[in-house]
Formats: C-alpha cells, structure tokens, sequence
C-alpha cells in the first residue's frame, strides 16, 4: 500500500481497466505511480465478459480486474483503497484529498473514475443476483450478442429505450418496450417500433420478479406478468467527473468529460481516462485510454522537465 505522506508524479484515480492500464504504463516509464480506488470499478460486477480481447471464452470482471492489478503492481505501481472527495492545483501539481482527511500530492493526474447506473429499483442482493443470473443486463453492446433468439425486456419508454430496443432487434424479434411510469415516446418513435416489430407497452411498471431464468415484469392494468429471458434498462448513467468539474474542466451534456482530455483536458497534467470520458463504455476503450493518457501523462512530466524538446505522442 502506499503512503500518503508521499508525493508521486502521477495519481490514477480509479482502477478498472483505464485506470490499471495508466498505472502499468506509467509504472514502466519508471514513473512513481499511485492508483486511489473506492472499489466500486464497474467491471467488478461483470459476471463474464465476452468483449475483452484475448478471452475467447469470456473472463469475469474480478478475475480481469485482480490481474490487471497483479500486472501494475508487479512493474511498481502503488495502490490505495479511498475515496477521493476533493481535489485542487498547487503551485506544481495537484492536492488530493480522501473522504478519510488524509491528503496525497501529485505532480499530474488521471481521472478514471468511470460511471454509476441508474438502475432498476430491487433491493441490492436480489439486484446483484439477477446480474449473476444473466436476467437482468445494463450494456446491449457487452451482451447483445448471448442473447440470440432470447425474449427481451427493455425498460424505459422514452427515446434511450427506444435506441436501445432497436439495437437489440439484431438479436431477435422478440422484444417489448416498456416504461418505468408512462411512455414518452414520440409518434415517429413509435412508428419506428412498429416497422421493427417491436411490442411497446403502456402501462406503468408495478414489480420485477428475478427468477434464476427470467424475470417477471408486472405492469399497471394487466393481470398475468410477462416473462423475459432477460432485461435491459435504458435509464441511462451517471458519470463520476465532479473532481473534473472541480478543476473547471469542460463536460459536455450528459455530464461526462470531454473525448479530447484522454489527451489535453485544458488543464496542464490532467487527464481522463475511460467510461467517465464522453464514448464507448467499454473495456478495450478503456483500456486504450488508459495506455493513451498514461503516455500524455509522462510525456507532459518530461516536458516539465526539460527532457523533451516538443510535445511527443
């Protein structure tokens, strides 16, 4: 573990696969490199992935997520469970303050904080199990593909339900659009369900049901449930970028940061990293990320420096 009396060259917060990405990096450009995490690294709850290059049978989260740690650490990489609460400029770096009152300095530093699921409302152990169950499922893109021919769910009846129930129409004929409370979908929406064979319901959710094999859904004004193989929310995220905000970095819409500050966030030795970056919430995103802002990082170290004439890579 590292200690926090110590000033490092580069702070990495996060570590799911962006972060531990930056912190192998760095730790082989013999940078001294410390990753803070709070442990709550999306990829933790992935049951298998099969979108992870070079796992042709899949790999799960933990299992990714413990040798991508085993990786950094083994090249000299530091890593801390914390929670960073706040962070501010120094006269030559950044302050970094965890929810523990301890302060850590750096002289750059990495956001990979990544994003938060608005998710459906089941109490956490029944909601994690139905993840584990492969009944219930956050990423069309992640896990589309296993379910081929399978009767699908999308909850939310609005405009991120009704892209995302035309996504999964790929995979099969067989989906229903439902809403949360009342559907919100435009007539040219629901035009498009139609031509695509997309069922749209309209009654408002009233209980979820995991099962090890489906999931129940409940609605207003029906008597019997419809049965899923599984179901995909479309509630959309939550990016974790108010550190980001903080330094007055730019986000764009949905709160996410700004795709260009993997590279030059506007802020001298600030980066980001991964799914809090705007684009693809994936792994191998991520993890290109990670590699990208980790080379940024140490080459802006470099300029500081003086040991490069120009900006490099």
């Amino acid at each position: 573990m590292g200690n926090p009396s110590n000033r490092y060259e580069a702070i990495i917060i996060g570590a799911g696969p962006a972060g531990l990405t930056a912190a192998l990096y760095l730790a082989r450009y013999r940078r001294k490199v410390l990753v803070v995490h709070d442990g709550k690294s999306r990829a933790l709850r992935i049951p298998t992935t099969h979108n992870a290059p070079g796992f042709p049978d899949g790999i799960r989260g933990t299992d990714l997520i413990e040798q991508m740690t085993r990786h950094a650490l083994e090249f000299g990489a530091e890593i801390d469970k914390a929670e960073i609460t706040d962070i501010e400029r120094t006269g030559d770096g950044f302050r970094l303050q965890a929810s523990g009152g301890e302060n850590r300095e750096s002289r750059s530093v990495i956001l990979a904080s990544g994003i938060l699921l608005n998710q459906i409302d089941l109490p956490h152990a029944i909601h994690e199990q139905a993840i584990e169950a492969g009944v219930l499922r956050y990423c069309p893109v992640c896990d589309g593909y296993e379910h081929i021919d399978a009767r699908i769910g999308v909850m939310g009846c609005d405009s991120d339900g009704a892209a995302e129930a035309l996504f999964l129409r790929q995979y099969t004929a067989d989906i229903t659009l439902m809403p949360l409370s009342h559907p919100e979908l435009s007539a040219e929406q629901a035009r498009e369900m139609g031509e695509a064979g997309i069922q749209v319901e309209t009654g408002a959710l009233v209980h979820l049901e995991p099962h090890d094999d489906r999931m129940e859904v409940r609605l207003e004004g029906r008597d019997a449930p419809l049965s899923f193989d599984v179901i995909y929310p479309a509630l959309g995220c939550r990016p974790r970028a108010e550190l980001a905000a903080r330094l007055g970095v730019e986000l764009e819409g949905e709160g996410c940061v700004l795709a260009g500050a993997v590279k030059d966030s506007g802020v001298p030795g600030f980066f980001a990293a991964g799914d809090v970056v705007e684009g693809l919430d994936q792994i191998s995103v991520a993890m290109g990320h990670g590699a990208l802002a980790a080379t940024k990082a140490h080459n802006w170290l470099r300029e500081q420096d003086r040991h490069t004439l120009q900006a490099e890579a």
